[in-house]
């Protein structure tokens, strides 16, 4: 009475630890539940039901049962009131519950097998090659929780075989084998170390990866952006649309959790340089507008580098435009304001530009160049361009 006890109350506490889990659930639906007879020294095996994907845990229970009794719970009754695994895999204690609670004296050997074809051979041989479980003593009843870190492979195995000999000499044998999938929410999703790989390798080609600082912790954000919001299977099946609207999302926002905005912004840069530099100026006009100033990403160095290409194609209106947008993001940087002003000149509009330079003639660009030394060295570069210089004489005799 005092054992009968003693188990009631074990069960009540773990019951009650375990009865929540967020972790995962026991699939109750994808169980195997097989009764085979076998005749004495006979060999049979039984493929359980293919597991879920995220399967990361399975308990079975074999019972040997006399043909008048009969199992007085399910496996899966049993477990539904211990959800998650963690309780069953530490220690025995939590095995006691999944025996089963009426057995015959019959017993049997039995080996586990993830290959119908190492499940064959067994039947055929006696063998236990490639077994993952073997059993050489006979039992009666048995219950065992394999996890990912058992021989079976749990997280890699769609079921398992499982073949049993009877250890009978006369009479037949009733064997009941129950199976129950325990189902990792996370690893359902069907995000594993292969599909993370191959993940991987599609962040490694993204034309601005070599750009990064920090490029595995990139990768790593992005990995995990990715596998929170999609499981393996619909993120391969997007559009390609889709798909190019996921990435372009999911990068932004790895490349800010990450802090490489910076890394990124300068290959954006580096790529309209690219294409100045081929003479292809208004692709590069194009991509610094669509790629950084309509992603509201523009500092002052891209409207200046905006302003420079204008000023070369003559387009000095625009010039002007976005070079005063480079003064006002940053009104210090002298190297704007000469821009500006030398946009003034091009468009005619000599007395305001004339102010900038008297204001600023004294100051230097930076710590070796003085306001006046830019000043002439952008006259001789627009002039290699091919552009009017005729005004600028008026300003070089405000700067000399």
């Amino acid at each position: 009475m005092f054992k009968k006890s003693f188990l009631l109350i074990s069960l009540l506490s773990i019951t009650n630890l375990f009865s929540q889990s967020n972790d995962g659930y026991w699939d109750n639906i994808r169980t195997t539940n097989e009764t085979i007879t076998l005749k004495a020294g006979e060999k049979k095996s039984i493929k359980t039901a293919n597991f879920p994907e995220g399967t990361t845990e399975v308990v079975y229970r074999i019972t040997l049962l006399d043909d008048n009794q009969k199992l007085s719970s399910s496996l899966v009754s049993v477990l539904k009131a211990i959800p998650d695994p963690t309780g069953i895999s530490q220690g025995t204690a939590g095995a006691v519950f999944l025996l089963s609670t009426i057995s015959g004296d019959d017993k049997c050997k039995y080996a586990v097998f993830q290959q119908n074809k190492d499940s064959e051979n067994y039947l055929k041989t006696g063998k236990v090659i490639n077994a993952c479980v073997v059993q050489n003593t006979p039992i009666n009843k048995e219950a065992k929780l394999l996890s990912t870190d058992s021989k079976c492979a749990i997280q890699n195995s769609e079921n398992l075989y499982f073949a049993f000999e009877s250890d009978n000499w006369v009479m037949n044998q009733k064997i009941v084998l129950e199976v129950v999938p325990w189902v990792n929410k996370k690893a359902s999703h069907g995000w594993n170390v292969e599909t993370k790989k191959d993940l991987e390798s599609e962040i490694k080609k993204f034309d601005f990866f070599a750009n990064l600082s920090k490029k595995d912790l990139f990768v790593g954000e992005f990995i995990n952006l990715v596998s929170e919001k999609y499981k393996y299977k619909e993120f391969k099946d997007l559009l390609s649309a889709e798909k190019t609207y996921a990435l372009q999302t999911i990068t932004l926002k790895a490349v800010l959790n990450t802090n490489q905005m910076n890394d990124f912004l300068e290959f954006k840069r580096k790529t309209a340089w690219d294409f100045y530099k081929k003479n292809q100026h208004q692709k590069a006009i194009d991509y610094i507008i669509n790629e950084i100033v309509a992603n509201k990403w523009a500092q002052a160095k891209d409207y200046s580098a905006l302003g420079d290409i204008y000023i070369e194609t003559k387009q000095f209106v625009k010039a002007k435009e976005s070079y005063l947008k480079a003064t006002q993001l940053d009104a210090n940087q002298l190297w704007y304001q000469l821009k500006y002003a030398n946009a003034l000149v091009f468009n005619k509009e000599m007395a305001e530009a004339k102010e900038i330079h008297k204001k600023y003639k004294s100051n230097n660009i930076d710590v070796k160049t003085s306001w006046s030394q830019q000043t002439k060295f952008d006259i001789e570069f627009y002039k290699s361009k091919g552009l009017d210089v005729d005004d600028f004489k008026k300003i070089l005799r405000i700067v000399e």
